[in-house]
């Protein structure tokens, strides 16, 4: 990155060299997972290595030439975090294959991770300009409540439903998938589309109560639909996860295009009310903070968590080894305790080690919020780039009892299509909207966008 003499234009530099290194060494994370759990369980290298390393290189590759073509200015750092956390995904799941007398749960797992690559080259090839889909709002915000609402539409409900607790799987033409994944993608769109539109509104209009501003009734019906979407999903899809994940992402973005904290309060006040009725009513929501607060007080019903806490104290600070823990003596190792899996066979530096690249993906997706020239990409890269911190937090927070448990998956490691399609798609936008905002910007049309983004000021007028 250098500046130009006037100390006002940031220009950038393309960095695609620096990308290719670094997905180099990423590639090797899963690679090396691979290797040793073969390793260490057999005593030999695996026959078919070749193969898996240069498969997944190709993969990688794949990735990196849709990015150097079509988004050059992009950040050189996303891209390589993602592969390296899908790659130790992929190991750990092949890791806990070798426990069951047939299981080829990872051969699935790469070939969603295919797709995914592909819809992220084909969301990079086919999107010209992020900033089309800012035009449909309501249309988005329509199709994303009836796809987070879809599992409660008879007939459409999955098996799978049954095995977690959980009502959010729909089954069509035999495939069984998680429609609260595209719709985060939509729905976030949408809240970007909206709060571009009418910030000032939000933030300017309502009567003042002292330092407090309430606003219109008007300018609270939003906040109000997300609020009953977010109870329809507690009381009938029983999924306080996904609950938390989207009205939180709608609060979060209120507060960054207003800059007001009292759409936060309003917020709290209302998710907060929310649980609490919640709690007092449904057994579900009462199972999980019990297992939260005390889990040993019915080890028959809270044996997930528990083995979960057992295996990652076996696996200490630098854990067993691949290969050389039990993971899969926790129910769901490969899904919604992945990260118990390898805390036990990484140990906490290694779970550390995971976390602070979910932490880099999410630092540069907030970069590229600041960096972007236009209302709509700030939003976006923001509410994309909390949408995985808010993930990340609740599913590890869970797994290790920071907070009560969630059904949300851990993005990019978790078995299931659905999550990591989803994901691949949201890190195409991330990279775009990055491309936009770094790409070189001649100074009278970077005037023009600032000009035409900047916020309305209202002036008091003096007589003389």
């Amino acid at each position: 990155m250098s500046s130009s003499d006037s100390g006002r234009l940031v220009v950038y530099r393309k960095r695609r060299n620096v990308e290719l290194a670094l997905i180099v060494v990423a590639a090797l994370f899963g690679i090396g997972g691979f290797a040793l759990t073969t390793i260490n369980l057999s005593g030999e290298l695996p026959a078919n290595l070749p193969w898996v390393a240069g498969g997944w290189l190709v993969l990688c590759l794949v990735a990196h030439l849709a990015v150097r073509f079509k988004a050059p200015w992009a950040d050189p750092v996303i891209l390589p975090c993602v592969l390296a956390l899908n790659g130790l995904g992929l190991a750990m799941i092949y890791r806990l294959d070798q426990d069951e007398p047939v299981s080829t749960l990872v051969n699935g797992q790469l070939m969603w991770t295919a797709v995914g690559i592909a819809l992220f080259v084909a969301v990079l090839f086919g999107v010209r300009d992020y900033r089309d889909l800012q035009r449909y709002p309501y249309v988005l915000f329509l199709a994303g409540l009836l796809l987070l609402l879809l599992p409660l539409v008879p007939g459409l409900a999955s098996a799978a439903n049954e095995d977690n607790g959980s009502r959010i799987w729909i089954s069509v033409a035999g495939f069984s998938f998680q429609p609260a994944e595209i719709a985060k993608i939509i729905l976030t769109l949408a809240f970007a589309s909206y709060l571009a539109e009418h910030r000032d509104v939000l933030q300017l209009a309502g009567r003042s109560w002292g330092r407090f501003r309430m606003p219109r009734g008007r300018d609270l019906l939003p906040i109000m639909v997300m609020w009953l979407a977010a109870v329809a999903v507690i009381v009938f899809e029983n999924d306080l996860g996904t609950a938390l994940l989207f009205f939180g992402l709608f609060v979060m973005m209120l507060y960054v295009a207003t800059s007001q904290v009292r759409w936060v309060v309003i917020g709290v006040v209302l998710f907060g009310s929310a649980g609490l009725i919640a709690y007092n009513t449904l057994y579900h929501v009462q199972v999980r903070f019990s297992s939260w607060l005390d889990p040993f007080s019915d080890p028959e019903q809270n044996g997930q968590i528990i083995s979960a806490q057992y295996g990652m104290a076996w696996g200490g600070l630098f854990g067993r080894g691949w290969g050389q823990g039990r993971p899969s003596l926790v129910p769901l190792a490969q899904s919604d305790f992945i990260a118990s899996s390898l805390a036990e066979e990484l140990g906490l530096v290694g779970l550390m080690a995971v976390i602070v690249v979910y932490g880099l993906i999410i630092a540069r997706g907030l970069r590229a919020a600041l960096t972007a020239h236009d209302a709509f990409g700030k939003l976006l890269a923001g509410g994309l780039s909390f949408t995985f911190a808010l993930q990340v937090f609740a599913i590890i927070g869970g797994v290790t009892r920071l907070l009560p448990l969630t059904g949300l998956t851990t993005p990019f490691l978790s078995q299931g299509g659905s999550s990591l399609v989803a994901n691949w798609v949201i890190i195409a936008a991330l990279m775009q909207i990055s491309h936009a905002g770094r790409a070189p910007v001649a100074p009278n049309d970077l005037a023009e966008t600032d000009l035409a983004d900047a916020p309305t000021t209202f002036l008091k007028r003096v007589e003389a």
